[in-house]
């Protein structure tokens, strides 16, 4: 969700980032007409941008005069995830819950008052899902990782949340009301998972479960292309949120 757009907002560092976020999303390299194209800014105005991001190191320029992403951008994944403050093991036990269920395992945490994404494994009988990327704000409302860190807030914290939120409809299925919302967590009963099922995206369905951490609850998350989970991919989830749990 983006906020009101400021009065003395820089457009050319804001069309700098749509190269960047149009180049990031395309599968294979694009030419600076391409670029144009689908960035819609006029062509003198894409190769002054495309040379900047060049020179510093955020655009690579190939053989045949088209262009990808480059390392600066990779430094710059390092750093967001660098802020996270997270041990290296968590990564691998979202790897192993990947590997054993073939899911995309992901890691919520609250960041600066935020529920963020802060670490996913991808696995190939999951789908694509853009609005849960590394760093990104999460519908805390339509998700899974939302719902799970959600329940480890008072009421009051959660309203407070949902209210500067918001509480966009994804689908249908989507609780879009304080009420209905409180029901649903109201029934979550503590090391159950969290289940799911298009409420953020049709044909998807979700699994997580709370790890409870001093001060920093976090949420892990597998999700899948079914409406239900299987009961396989659950038990994993849990196994994983015990193994990120602090020992006692």
């Amino acid at each position: 969700m983006r906020d009101e757009e400021p009065s003395d907002l820089v457009r050319s560092v804001s069309r700098a980032l749509r190269i960047l976020e149009e180049v990031g999303a395309s599968h294979a390299p694009l030419t600076v007409k391409a670029i144009a194209r689908r960035c819609r800014l006029n062509l003198s105005t894409t190769y002054h941008l495309v040379r900047t991001l060049t020179y510093e190191g955020y655009l690579v320029r190939d053989r045949d005069g088209r262009y990808v992403l480059g390392s600066s951008v990779a430094r710059r994944f390092h750093d967001l995830q660098a802020t996270f403050d997270q041990p290296p093991e968590v990564h691998e036990v979202l790897r192993h819950l990947s590997a054993m269920t073939y899911r995309t395992a992901y890691l919520g945490r609250f960041v600066s008052g935020r529920i963020l994404i802060t670490d996913l494994v991808e696995g190939p009988k999951s789908p694509y899902l853009e609005d849960l990327e590394v760093g990104l704000n999460v519908a805390a409302h339509a998700t899974v990782i939302g719902k799970v860190l959600l329940s480890s807030l008072p009421r009051a914290g959660r309203a407070a949340y949902l209210a500067e939120q918001g509480m966009r409809r994804f689908t249908s299925r989507t609780l879009i009301d304080t009420d209905s919302l409180e029901a649903e967590l109201a029934g979550l009963t503590a090391g159950r998972p969290v289940l799911e099922h298009g409420q953020f995206r049709d044909g998807v369905s979700c699994v997580g479960a709370l790890v409870r951490r001093p001060g920093d609850p976090w949420a892990v998350v597998a999700s899948t292309r079914a409406d239900e989970v299987q009961a396989d991919v659950i038990w994993h989830t849990m196994r994983a949120a015990e193994d990120l749990a602090p020992a006692r």
